[in-house]
């Protein structure tokens, strides 16, 4: 999401089925199609993992049956209909996987909680199977990689069924500074379900935009800054950015090894936890993920509690507030709901070197999103570019498809820049360490469980032609430090969904966990969305 403007402000078979980037989002089909159908109705609507996992222990469903009914919803709103996009391609395994899953379960074998359950995951992540890994970009077509990313090795020895790979902000919103949150060249524009002229935000937009729209019940997006918890406040999700290194990003298409990370989008505390504990793991392949190592098994649906904001104390970052009235007033009712629940509240100093800080991040982006990238495509010698230098060429080359509504300058920007080692480690050192002394140093000070803000704002209409019209947010605080964060529903504004992000320090996410649920269980907040074409049909 903040990726671009916090720089200017703060039954299918046989090969992968690749979904067709045609016109998306347009209110004339929308308004006909709503006049016929109604989407919001789906026997799977807001259901959970467990609940999942409860109709396949009883033999209501089984997986190959659930698998089915994900990619016939697909087809129905996401294909058609409302015609969302938020799906990129959809795995022609799947419903073998399924099946194999079912075979396991009759036979009394058990992987745990995601045994038989449908998950999509962004098209960032390394798949070593018929689908493809492109970051959404007509340069990376044909993409096939020979080998899992750990984060999907991981999901398949839990026994979940990878039912596709989700649309994105096309390279992860890290191409131009005028570009529309969640189009991509090869998947067009992912829509927001709640009012689909209006943006999904991203980069993961698929992922929260999908499972808000109930085609699955979890899934997978990445973050740099704001790339999960942004789609997952505007589409009314919960979305967990871990800790740096929880999860290993080997296999993950990158932007910047300081700041990327994976993480579980879901409909609720519980579903997104569910998913956490089971692709923690020791990656050789990443050094950030030997820091994990004692959270490897843990079960973090174990730090679910109910009353959790009982006797907590929580910092107010007011450096974040004041961009909307309607968001401060929402924040306010979260407050208050705190409160009753037990929680006190602790109004913050403001943050006196943020500016320096975001500077900074721009430029260890910068650097490191060459190195790294490059490093990615050397190691998949399928890919049909092998550098930086070649996906520009590429983009020149087809400019009428993948240059038709925005720039490539971020990209270019980063091509020439001249070496400087002394620039980039200065400019490291800061990011390191300055937002996480503000994040310490409050928790300690006024002695917090956790730091609070807004997520998002209002969802904004889709803009092709100037980009994003981004008001506000706070990702950039966990996002730089690499420290955890949880979004949670929180209202809306309107029709539109608003989040409230749990900021806490270096593998808090068991906290974080605690009073993320505590909310969520006293608010209950979440609604599901209703693909309103556009606020001006609801006027009188």
């Amino acid at each position: 999401m903040k990726r671009r403007s916090f720089f200017k402000t703060a039954a299918i078979g046989g090969a992968a089925f690749t979904l067709s980037p045609l016109a998306a989002c347009d209110e004339k089909n929308n308004q006909a199609a709503s006049s016929t159908s109604d989407y919001t109705q789906f026997d799977l609507n807001e259901v959970t993992v467990a609940e999942l996992q409860q109709k396949m222990k009883s033999g209501e469903l089984t997986a190959e049956q659930l698998t089915n009914k994900y990619l016939k919803r697909i087809k129905e709103v996401d294909q058609s209909g409302p015609t969302l996009r938020t799906v990129i391609e959809l795995n022609p395994d799947a419903v073998a996987i399924a099946r194999k899953m079912d075979e396991e379960r009759k036979a009394g074998k058990l992987r745990g909680p995601l045994h038989g359950i449908p998950i999509l995951i962004k098209d960032n992540i390394d798949t070593g199977d018929k689908m493809q890994t492109t970051a959404g970009s007509l340069a990376l077509e044909g993409n096939r990689p020979q080998n899992d990313a750990f984060i999907v090795s991981k999901l398949r020895e839990a026994g979940a069924v990878l039912l596709g790979k989700t649309n994105l902000s096309e390279w992860a919103n890290f191409r131009s500074n005028h570009s529309s949150s969640g189009w991509s060249g090869r998947g067009g524009q992912t829509c927001n379900p709640y009012v689909t002229d209006r943006s999904p935000c991203g980069s993961s937009s698929g992922s929260g935009a999908g499972v808000s729209a109930n085609f699955s019940a979890i899934a997978i997006g990445t973050e740099t800054d704001g790339s999960i918890v942004c789609p997952a406040g505007i589409n009314g999700v919960v979305g967990i950015k871990p800790t740096v290194g929880l999860w290993s990003r080997h296999g993950i298409i990158p932007i910047s090894h300081s700041q990327d990370t994976a993480g579980p989008m879901a409909r609720t505390v519980t579903d997104a936890a569910t998913l956490l504990g089971p692709l923690v793991g020791d990656d050789a392949n990443d050094r950030a993920t030997m820091s994990a190592s004692k959270w490897k098994g843990t079960d973090y649906t174990q730090f679910l509690d109910k009353n959790g904001l009982n006797g907590a104390r929580i910092g107010i970052v007011k450096d974040y507030f004041g961009f909307n009235d309607d968001v401060d007033a929402l924040m306010k009712k979260a407050m208050d709901a705190m409160k009753q629940q037990g929680a006190e509240l602790v109004e913050l100093d403001p943050m006196k070197d943020h500016d320096q800080w975001s500077k900074a991040e721009w430029t260890v982006l910068v650097y490191e999103f060459k190195n790294d990238l490059n490093k990615y495509l050397a190691e998949h010698p399928e890919a049909p570019r092998k550098n930086l230098k070649e996906l520009i060429e590429f983009n020149k080359q087809n400019s009428s498809k993948e240059l038709q509504w925005f720039d490539q300058s971020i990209f270019i920007t980063a091509e020439e820049k001249t070496p400087s080692e002394e620039e980039y480690m200065n400019a490291l050192k800061l990011t390191k360490t300055l937002p996480a002394k503000y994040i310490d140093g409050a928790m300690k000070e006024h002695n917090l469980n956790a730091l609070i803000a807004p997520t998002n704002g209002p969802s904004w209409t889709i803009d092709r032609v100037n980009g994003d019209h981004f008001g506000g947010g706070s990702s950039d605080l966990a996002a730089v430090s690499g420290y955890p964060s949880i979004t949670v529903p929180a209202g809306f504004v309107h029709e539109l969904p608003v989040g409230l992000s749990f900021i806490g320090t270096a593998w808090s996410e068991p906290q974080l966990i605690k009073l993320a649920y505590s909310f969520e269980q006293a608010t209950k907040l979440r609604q599901a969305p209703k693909f309103i074409p556009s606020l001006l049909t609801t006027q009188a």
